[in-house]
């Protein structure tokens, strides 16, 4: 690996400053949807938060790249990454978000660098090199170190494993976003994914609801409800994802992946403006992580990208 260019390495660092704000704003909407989560299914939640987001996504796309570009997208394939990556994702953290709090369910998140990488040197054939090794290690490390400063019980059970799957699902579903969609814009992949998942999920909440009976409960949802799905939705899933969607393009699913790790810092900050209190844990972990990230990808220590690597066939 070459020492980075000057314009190089300010372009990374801008993709991770992008990175870092679509996780912030991603973290928002953890303490955000325990407003509405009592009052409405998983199903119908995430057919709920994905209409927000595409209502807000498809008319800018719309206005800023024309009707043209909108219309001869690949809806399809849109529909289905968009399913995975943000209906499934959503549901399953829905699901771990009633048997665990905010927190917690951020923790075990921690999983998804080693997913992302995982996935590119099998997928992609990335060079495993010392520096990549070095990060994920100190970016798992970060994520261990939030746990100890948890004041969430974990249950090792449904809720450990829906998070997981909403991890595994999230992942896969990024990268395919990048790979899938190659001729649209960030905006536009962002756009089609989630009103392609608004879509599918406002169909099988109408199918719950008919087949199951499971319908909000609108009596009880008034306008702290309404503002908990709002940022869930328009700000967690819509500003979010795009903001995600433009950094994975530029530095990859595994080096975006590894600041996911600091959600957990993220989602104490904004207890603690609520009044919560300072963990210092969690703070001391982010920063891990954070360097984790820069370091896998030569912004610091350049000299560890240049040693050995290996691939993975």
């Amino acid at each position: 690996m070459t020492a980075l260019s000057p314009a190089a390495r300010r372009s990374l660092l801008i993709a991770n400053l992008i990175c870092l704000a679509s996780m912030v704003i991603w973290a928002a909407g953890l303490p955000a949807a325990d407003l509405i989560i009592p009052h409405m299914p998983p199903i119908a939640l995430t057919a709920g938060r994905a209409l927000l987001a595409a209502a807000v996504l498809l008319p800018v796309w719309l206005m800023l790249e024309g009707r043209h570009v909108v219309v001869q997208a690949d809806w399809l394939t849109g529909a289905w990454v968009g399913f995975v990556t943000l209906g499934l994702a959503s549901f399953f953290v829905i699901i771990a978000l009633q048997f665990n709090d905010p927190v917690t369910v951020a923790i075990v998140t921690a999983v998804m660098p080693v997913a992302g990488i995982l996935l590119e040197c099998l997928a992609d054939k990335r060079p495993f090199t010392r520096a990549l090794a070095i990060g994920l290690v100190l970016s798992v490390a970060g994520g261990l170190v939030a746990v100890s400063g948890s004041d969430g019980n974990v249950d090792f059970g449904v809720g450990v494993l829906a998070a997981l799957a909403s991890v595994l699902c999230y992942t896969w579903g990024s990268r395919e976003t990048v790979r899938a969609l190659p001729g649209l814009s960030p905006l536009g992949r962002s756009a089609i994914t989630v009103s392609g998942c608004a879509v599918v999920a406002l169909v099988a909440a109408l199918c719950d609801g008919v087949l199951r009976g499971q319908w909000p409960d609108w009596p009880a949802i008034g306008l702290p409800e309404f503002a908990g799905l709002a940022i869930f939705g328009i700000g967690s899933m819509a500003i979010s994802q795009l903001l995600w969607i433009i950094s994975v393009g530029r530095i990859g699913i595994g080096a975006a992946s590894m600041h996911m790790n600091a959600v957990p810092f993220y989602v104490m900050l904004m207890v603690f403006t609520l009044g919560g209190a300072w963990n210092w844990a969690q703070t001391f972990g982010a920063g891990i992580v954070v360097i984790g990230a820069l370091l896998a990808q030569g912004l610091i220590a350049p000299g560890l990208a240049n040693g050995s690597a290996r691939r993975v066939q």
